[in-house]
């Protein structure tokens, strides 16, 4: 049930009267929402119409909308499909020529396409936009402590165009942009998505980046719930990464995000996507309910 529907007349105009600064603020700025978590994958259509109806609002409300998405786990089934077997190195899949043909198709043409056909469930007007033809790497030779590796089509995204973007939202689109690109001979690769949407962000100079996933936000015990941490300046992270509070599947999307923050984008939200309307929440509200990072 929409825990709207709980609220008297008046509850509900102060939620809209709280909202409104921000609308104000916000408008005509551009926002982009990393989308992934096992929410993409739920079997509940109404779990995952949530996030589509919160980028749908955003639009609504004259904010320019971007959504790169992820699709790991899309990628795993498929590749079992193929009867190909999913291999990890360091945490990064390998991805081998055979594989990049499947991982581009299923990111491209199976997750691009779910996603835009549940924005515009919403009453959105989604624009499939494929990375590779706008996200452009450079083959990952090296894993994050700097040591060399090879795990395949891998890359790390090196340059954004940004103009098939731009145009997107002048005509009034969403674009949703999937985490492939291609190199220098025109070579697909599969791109860590946290990272290509912090360069999408940075390149379109967005006012707010925001990744979705899995947790409440960066929590200082993530098996205790209430030590989130609601805001955190940049120059504590350092300390974070040490202490092995920021760690895993956290690591790319706070690096990218404090690069996105020094490169002019102003604040970065980390929100959980199964909580309902976690995006409006975050953005619309005083409190907010994820994690924020800002420069220090």
């Amino acid at each position: 049930m929409n825990a709207l529907e709980n609220l008297d007349p008046t509850q509900k105009a102060s939620v809209l009267i709280e909202a409104l600064p921000y609308i104000q603020r916000f408008r005509d700025s551009i926002f982009v929402i990393k989308y992934g978590g096992s929410f993409m994958d739920d079997p509940d259509p109404v779990m995952r119409g949530r996030v589509a109806t919160d980028v749908s609002f955003l639009a609504s409300v004259g904010i320019k909308v971007v959504v790169v998405h992820g699709g790991g786990k899309a990628i795993t089934r498929a590749l079992d499909t193929a009867g190909i077997e999913a291999e990890f190195v360091k945490g990064l899949r390998k991805t081998s020529k055979e594989a990049i043909s499947v991982v581009e198709q299923t990111l491209n043409e199976s997750v691009n396409l779910d996603i835009c056909n549940l924005i515009q469930s919403a009453r959105g007007r989604p624009l499939a936009i494929h990375g590779n033809k706008v996200l452009q790497c450079q083959r990952l030779t090296e894993d994050s402590s700097g040591k060399p590796i090879d795990i395949g089509y891998v890359g790390k995204v090196t340059q954004v165009q940004t103009k098939p973007i731009i145009k997107a939202l002048e005509n009034g689109y969403t674009p949703i942009v999937s985490p492939v690109a291609i190199d220098a001979s025109g070579q697909p690769h599969n791109v860590n998505a946290d990272i290509a949407a912090a360069h999408v962000a940075m390149e379109l100079h967005a006012r707010r980046l925001v990744y979705m996933s899995d947790v409440p936000g960066l929590m200082e015990n993530p098996s205790q719930p209430e030590s989130l941490i609601s805001s955190l300046p940049v120059s504590k992270v350092p300390a974070l990464k040490e202490q092995g509070i920021i760690a895993k599947g956290m690591l790319p999307k706070v690096d990218s995000a404090v690069e996105a923050l020094r490169t002019g984008v102003h604040r970065v939200h980390f929100v959980d996507g199964r909580m309902p309307h976690s995006i409006l929440l975050e953005i619309f509200t005083h409190k907010g309910i994820g994690t924020e990072l800002v420069n220090s």
